[in-house]
């Protein structure tokens, strides 16, 4: 399985980061099975996060007719909602700052080349698409969640629901070819579930242990009966 992480400007480092290690970590452990690779949507270059400037460098562009594994992390910034949001159905990529709210970062996506790009790599069946925390809002104001069950940090689990997903108070949720994950420290349960799911639980395992990380809660899927009231 060959894993393209994302990277666009404001994203968040951990989102990317440890998703980037257990794959990793995963690919040594089954001999080669699992790659990964960091990804723009303009190819090569140095993506500046919202954390404090940290710069990671994409080596390649997205390719989303590559089978594998697609993940977008969300961003870093202010947390809250800005006085005003500004318009990006003009489609004019515009200069960002450090210190913008975390909706506008997600937004300004929108004017790159990234929606496109996840369209296609969601049409794709030989694609599995997963997401980190805001990752999966920018799918969600791309018009690529609509009637799907996800999840994301808490605070946006409101917007989510708003875009026409069915948004899951839950740490991973599995919905087939769409795995998200929710707050920031979800894209460790949410690399190893996907190491299990896709190369097996003994690979899962041992990377579980080498990072000494217990994975939380239950992976949410749309199967059984519903529960009721508690």
């Amino acid at each position: 399985m060959h894993a393209q992480i994302v990277l666009f400007d404001g994203f968040d480092p951990l989102d990317v980061i440890a998703p980037y290690e257990v794959l990793h970590a995963g690919g040594t452990a089954s001999a080669g099975a699992v790659s990964v690779a960091l990804v723009s949507a303009e190819g090569p270059r140095d993506v500046v996060s919202g954390a404090g400037g940290l710069v990671l460098r994409a080596t390649a562009a997205l390719d989303p007719a590559r089978p594998g594994l697609v993940l977008v992390p969300g961003a870093a910034g202010r947390v809250g909602e800005p006085d005003e949001v500004p318009d990006h159905d003009a489609g004019v990529e515009r200069p960002w700052r450090q210190d913008e709210f975390i909706p506008v970062l997600l937004g300004r996506t929108l004017t790159t080349e990234l929606p496109a790009l996840l369209r296609a790599a969601m049409d794709n069946p030989q694609l599995l698409v997963a997401t980190v925390c805001g990752g999966s809002l920018v799918l969600a104001l791309a018009g690529l969640l609509e009637g799907r069950h996800a999840t994301t940090h808490h605070q946006g689990l409101d917007l989510l629901d708003a875009t026409g997903a069915h948004a899951v108070r839950a740490r991973v949720v599995d919905d087939g070819d769409l795995v998200t994950g929710a707050g920031v420290t979800s894209g460790l349960d949410l690399s190893l579930y996907l190491l299990e799911r896709e190369v097996g639980p003994q690979i899962a395992h041992a990377v579980e242990e080498l990072f000494a990380h217990e994975r939380r809660g239950t992976v949410w899927r749309h199967q059984g009966p519903a529960p009721a009231a508690l």
